[in-house]
């Protein structure tokens, strides 16, 4: 009996992964706007009803797209810091592992536009992401708080100032999403990891054609600059400053 439903499991892994491949083809083809299980069917030589037992809507079949696009990213990020921090070097190089794990998001990016615009495009007209999504979504986000973090519990952080307007603010993100970090370091965190999308949008989308050529050399000069409003100080052994809020 193990035996039949392990195979049963397998076909149906098959099948979803199956699924989901003609869905990405339907994207790059047509958009996230335009995806249809019925189409989706028909490619793969299905009826409807049977592709509705394994997505019972179009907006599960998007989900499921954008939690596999969302979870790619991550892992690419992930790695690119693994990679980073594996290095010779005792020091955590922050900075190295900052710009590692941004160029990581580009490359990922350049290689799967039409998933990244999926997940960083335009809204897809009808469809709301439920929370399944919000977990894949801040993979990459977390990443650069842990590099920032571990920045400030070792070299320490060159903190930017922050507007008493501002303070609550600063602190109530602190609290929910980056418990360990001067207050101060968190907006210019979030805006840095919104910039970082920026660019790397503005450069998907086509918005550096006739403007940026040497796109590789300005992306990381662009990144260098956001881990220093960040207060990243780069290597052991710099100048260090104060860590507290």
């Amino acid at each position: 009996m193990s035996t039949i439903r392990g195979a049963r499991e397998r076909a149906r892994i098959e099948i979803t992964a199956a699924i989901k491949d003609e869905a990405r083809k339907q994207l790059a083809a047509d958009g996230a706007a335009r995806l249809s299980l019925r189409a989706v069917a028909r490619e793969l030589g299905m009826v409807s009803s049977a592709l509705y037992r394994y997505f019972p809507s179009r907006d599960e079949l998007l989900t499921a797209l954008i939690v596999d696009a969302y979870d790619a990213v991550g892992e690419a990020a992930e790695a690119a810091d693994r990679a980073s921090r594996a290095g010779p070097s005792a020091s955590p190089r922050h900075l190295a592992r900052w710009t590692a794990v941004a160029c990581a998001v580009r490359d990922w990016a350049l290689a799967h536009p039409h998933e990244y615009g999926l997940i960083y495009g335009s809204p897809v007209p009808g469809y709301t992401a439920p929370q399944a999504t919000v977990g894949p979504a801040s993979r990459v986000g977390l990443v650069l708080i842990a590099i920032v973090g571990d920045a400030h519990r070792t070299d320490g952080l060159a903190l930017p100032p922050l507007a008493a307007e501002l303070r609550g603010e600063a602190e109530r993100m602190a609290a929910d999403f980056a418990a360990g970090l001067p207050p101060a370091v968190v907006p210019p965190l979030v805006a840095a990891w919104s910039q970082l999308f920026g660019l790397i949008s503005f450069e998907i989308f086509g918005q550096f054609n006739r403007l940026v050529e040497e796109r590789e050399a300005f992306f990381r000069q662009a990144v260098g600059e956001l881990a220093r409003h960040v207060g990243l100080l780069g290597e052991r052994g710099g100048r260090k400053t104060g860590t507290g809020a």
